[in-house]
């Protein structure tokens, strides 16, 4: 038995050599892998020491940069990633890399950030960065994504959303337009047509040998020929009111105002300036549009008592406030597709190269408006 012992004792000692020679070659061996950061392979990686140079680089990231792995090494990492344009002939480093990289990669906006290629070639980049500890002292991690396409996909859009808001403008105006030849032709053909048949039923009236029955038939008929004059007014009122056109935009906010307060009972407060309202036909329109969308919408849905509309300038821009005490408006409400009114007044203001706020009002408890307009800038062209 002691025998068998002692030999089994021998078999085991080649075998616990082995793993002791193992263990104590894995520990620099481990200690060098964790020194060394890991990425996925098709991740373009830099490392960079404490003074902002490359100590490694994958190779990714040298195809990315048009360079070697070894050729990177011992390069400070502003050769590659400029801060902006202005860095292009300086090799100064980031004041605060980490906070400059996490501002990047949230959309294709925000890529502040160019790399520049051993070649001089320059492109969009975005970035992260991660912090370790190696045996060596600190290496930072830094990840970087080309995103030329995905800029060059944001530019498109952008372009065909500024394409959009042109047609839209267009066709905002060539409406108004039509509007206006139409309310024209009412109001100067079938109005006088109408006005003149009035005058010659009423001489008709006068006749001597008119029956009773006769004179009521034609008082009848006098009747329906002003429900139709009236009914003609309302109809190219609301295609083209007149008001802007003879009075202009202060007079025409006046007149809607009033037509306003006779169908709903409320206060109604209209501060504005007849000197600030002095515009051109597009501005007036629009604007007149924008106030008489709003108004529709209160009556419609907000149940509000009281409503203020303040028209006024700041230096080169017209700020105007429309306010109300009704229920207000959700961020859903806002979101519904089908809420065209107010998707037409978004477009008519951005047509004017302005800006529009939507929300809760603070002082009243229903809904604000807030819109600011340029008054010198050119409006986008039909």
């Amino acid at each position: 038995m002691p025998g068998r012992a002692k030999t089994g004792l021998l078999r085991m000692l080649p075998l616990g050599m082995v793993a002791a020679a193992t263990y104590y070659l894995w520990r620099p061996f481990k200690a060098r892998r964790q020194a060394e950061p890991t990425t996925p392979a098709s991740e373009a990686m830099l490392a960079i020491d404490s003074e902002q140079s490359i100590v490694h680089a994958n190779a990714p990231a040298a195809t990315l940069f048009g360079s070697t792995p070894e050729a990177m090494r011992g390069m400070p990492l502003s050769h590659f990633i400029l801060r902006d344009l202005r860095s292009l002939d300086s090799n100064m480093p980031f004041l605060d890399i980490g906070q400059q990289l996490r501002l990047t990669g949230r959309r294709a906006t925000d890529a502040t950030l160019m790399g520049r290629r051993m070649d001089g070639a320059m492109f969009p980049l975005e970035g992260s960065l991660t912090a370790s500890t190696g045996h060596e002292g600190a290496i930072d991690t830094v990840l970087v994504r080309d995103i030329s396409a995905r800029k060059q996909v944001h530019e498109q859009l952008a372009r065909s959303f500024a394409q959009l808001r042109e047609l839209s403008s267009a066709l905002q105006t060539i409406r108004e337009e039509e509007r206006k030849h139409i309310a024209r032709e009412l109001h100067d053909d079938l109005g006088q047509l109408l006005a003149t048949l009035r005058v010659d039923l009423t001489l008709a009236r006068q006749h001597a040998d008119m029956t009773p029955p006769l004179l009521g038939l034609l008082h009848e008929m006098d009747g329906l020929l002003v429900t139709a004059i009236s009914s003609l007014r309302r109809i190219a009122s609301n295609l083209r009111p007149r008001a802007l056109d003879e009075g202009g935009l202060y007079f025409a906010l006046q007149t809607l105002r009033h037509d306003f307060l006779l169908r709903q009972a409320v206060h109604f407060e209209l501060m504005a300036d007849e000197g600030d309202l002095v515009l051109d036909d597009q501005r007036s329109t629009a604007i007149y549009r924008i106030v008489q969308e709003a108004l529709t919408n209160i009556a419609r849905h907000a149940e509000a008592s009281h409503i203020t509309i303040a028209l006024h300038r700041i230096d080169s821009m017209l700020a105007i406030t429309i306010q109300d005490d009704g229920k207000g408006i959700t961020d859903r409400d806002l979101e519904k597709t089908a809420s065209l009114g107010l998707l037409g007044m978004r477009e008519r203001v951005w047509g004017l190269n302005g800006s529009i706020q939507i929300g809760a009002d603070s002082e009243l408890g229903g809904t604000r408006i807030d819109i600011m307009l340029p008054m010198h800038a050119p409006a986008s062209a039909p």
